[in-house]
């Protein structure tokens, strides 16, 4: 239920008289400026209730209303599957199952009872579904307006001093999280004085972080974020499936793939796909694109405009008008060894579907050109992680790495500096390549390579390359805390046995296998037992040996997990993410798995 609120004005009051009794000549009087003042129902007030009460749309997908949420873990049931939902990663369990068959009903059932939250934080418990209409009946339906903000979040710790009729302060509340700051506001009273404490901090929906230094720059911003954004209020987990898509990563899978089929085609509530079924697709750098069978050709256009979870794909064939729209790019989907494109027009459908994977089998990694500049432009760069054949990370050690928007880049040590250039072009395995030449001085001479781009963030950068003489893999890391380099960043057995752990990468010799584990959370005790658990549960063994060089795992029998089964040396360890590697002594294979904690 809702905390219980002391009213401010009896706060005030004994405090006051607290203070009256108590007070020595020599106090101080400070005074909060009038226009610092938040007072009850103000815009401003009210848009700051409104951006932290309670955003019920993340869980859509299960109960179809954006104005309250259903406390997890809940039970649910879609065709008879039961799914019990313990974090919000497994609403895309269930968007998948929706998303596997286009021409099926799914039917999703509620276990009773569950316990919804209200936008006020307030918290009811519902026993069936006619309890739980009657609260989602009063909401909005899709992306229809609403008052709640979701384009812009408040930074916390936020403090707010609270003054007596003296203006004298009286008491300062910190706010940790949006329930206690919204339920603040919502027992405030028009006799109350507080002043906000800044500057705060308020997080934009793209990412960026302003520093607000007074109320009206508050309200400023607040208000201009109120339709900023798509709040995705949508009654599906993830309808911006592109949401980090671009027109470059888009024309790089279109183009780099050759011989796209027609695996879905609706218009006006027909199936057309069956006509085009002879048919291959292929889309050109310049614009242009072909569709041929074995007896026609035609000719036509396609262009591409907008980010994120507005791109539009313009497509014209002057002979084949089924295809001729401006459509919505809905998903791009690369598994291994196939990828998607889903384009939509309301209730019209255009799916392509080639057999070439040109990512590795990454599923939408959102990795771009734009990306990795700015992020490999930004700051300083160490080596972590370089492996040919054999570990010699330590080849780099102390080296900083600096690299300029113009193409040029520096490696510093002690006493010298290296020049070199970079640049980026679409990769063999991977949408995305950096291209390094720092000259043929060891160990420079190690990253003379066209290296494919495995992984971009602000801390981490992972590369590899395949050599087209014997075909071995090479991998290099890139990353902003040097503390990391091999293991000497975080405990391997503390650091596994706090929280749970998925695999985000799979590399067995190269081949992307990440697909295989995606549903599997894995759990370490202290007493060396390991559960893998996605839906069952499966136990392993797992010990950490030779000071935390090595981890150990064991799933017996159990396919796939039976993949895991070896003594793996450990690359990196952090608190959040561990990589592991192992080389076969047999073959010389390579292998990586990389562990990141949920």
């Amino acid at each position: 239920m809702k905390t219980p609120f002391i009213h401010l004005s009896l706060l005030f009051l004994g405090l006051t008289l607290l203070l009256t009794s108590c007070r020595e000549e020599e106090s101080v009087l400070i005074e909060g400026p009038q226009e610092e003042t938040l007072k009850a129902n103000s815009n401003v007030a009210n848009l700051l209730q409104n951006t932290t009460s309670n955003d019920g749309s993340d869980d859509n997908i299960i109960d179809n209303a954006s104005c309250i949420s259903i406390e997890l873990p809940v039970t649910v049931q879609i065709d008879g599957l039961e799914i019990v939902v313990d974090d919000p990663n497994d609403f895309e369990t269930i968007e998948d199952i929706f998303d596997e068959f286009d021409d099926d009903d799914d039917v999703l059932d509620i276990i009773f009872p569950i316990t919804i939250i209200l936008s006020d934080f307030t918290e009811v418990v519902i026993t069936d579904m006619n309890e739980l209409e009657v609260f989602t009946d009063d909401c909005n339906g899709e992306n229809e307006y609403d008052d709640d903000i979701e384009c812009a979040d408040i930074k916390y710790p936020v403090t707010a001093s609270l003054f007596n009729s003296n203006n004298e302060v009286i008491d300062t509340i910190t706010f940790s999280n949006d329930q206690e700051l919204y339920e603040f506001i919502d027992d405030l009273d028009e006799d109350d004085i507080v002043n906000v404490n800044f500057p705060i901090a308020v997080i934009l929906y793209d990412g960026t972080e302003v520093q607000v230094s007074n109320l009206q720059m508050l309200e400023t911003i607040l208000e201009d974020a109120k339709d900023d954004c798509d709040e995705d209020d949508d009654n599906d987990y993830n309808d911006d499936d592109c949401d980090n898509c671009t027109t470059d990563q888009l024309s790089d899978v279109l183009v780099a793939c050759s011989d796209w089929s027609v695996d879905k085609l609706e218009r006006n509530d027909q199936d057309l796909e069956d006509l085009y079924s002879a048919y291959q697709f292929n889309f050109a750098n310049d614009g242009t694109l072909t569709a041929e069978s074995n007896t026609d050709m035609f000719s036509g256009t396609w262009e591409s405009n907008g980010s994120g979870n507005n791109i539009t794909v313009a497509i014209n064939i002057p002979n084949l008008s089924d295809f001729n729209a401006t459509w919505n790019l809905h998903e791009i989907d690369q598994d291994p060894g196939e990828s998607d494109i889903d384009l939509r027009m309301g209730d019209d459908r255009l799916r392509f579907r080639t057999t070439c994977n040109n990512n590795g089998g990454n599923d939408n990694t959102g990795i771009d050109d734009t990306t990795l500049v700015q992020e490999l432009t930004t700051g300083d760069w160490y080596i972590t992680n370089y492996f040919d054949d054999v570990d010699e990370t330590a080849s780099f050690t102390d080296l900083v790495f600096n690299f300029a928007t113009d193409g040029t880049a520096t490696a510093n040590g002690v006493g010298m500096t290296t020049n070199g250039t970079w640049s980026t072009s679409a990769g063999d395995e991977t949408p995305l390549e950096l291209n390094l030449n720092f000259g043929l001085a060891p160990p420079f001479d190690k990253l003379e390579e066209d290296w494919d781009v495995l992984e971009v963030t602000n801390e981490i950068i992972r590369l590899k390359d395949i050599s087209g003489g014997d075909g071995t893999t090479d991998f290099l890391t890139f990353e902003r805390n040097p503390a990391s380099n091999g293991n000497g960043g975080s405990d391997l057995s503390t650091v596994l046995v706090d929280g749970s752990w998925i695999v985000t990468s799979y590399l067995d010799n190269g081949n992307d296998q990440t697909n295989d584990y995606t549903a599997f959370t894995f759990s370490f005790a202290a007493d060396g037992s390991v559960t893998a658990n996605n839906g069952s549960v499966t136990t392993g063994n797992w010990s950490a040996q030779n000071g935390n060089n090595k981890l150990v795992l064991d799933f017996g029998a159990t396919i796939p997990l039976d993949e895991f089964n070896d003594d793996w040396d450990v690359i990196a360890v952090s608190d959040t993410q561990i990589e592991l590697r192992d080389v076969s002594g047999g073959d010389g294979t390579t292998d990586t798995l990389i562990f990141t904690k949920q």
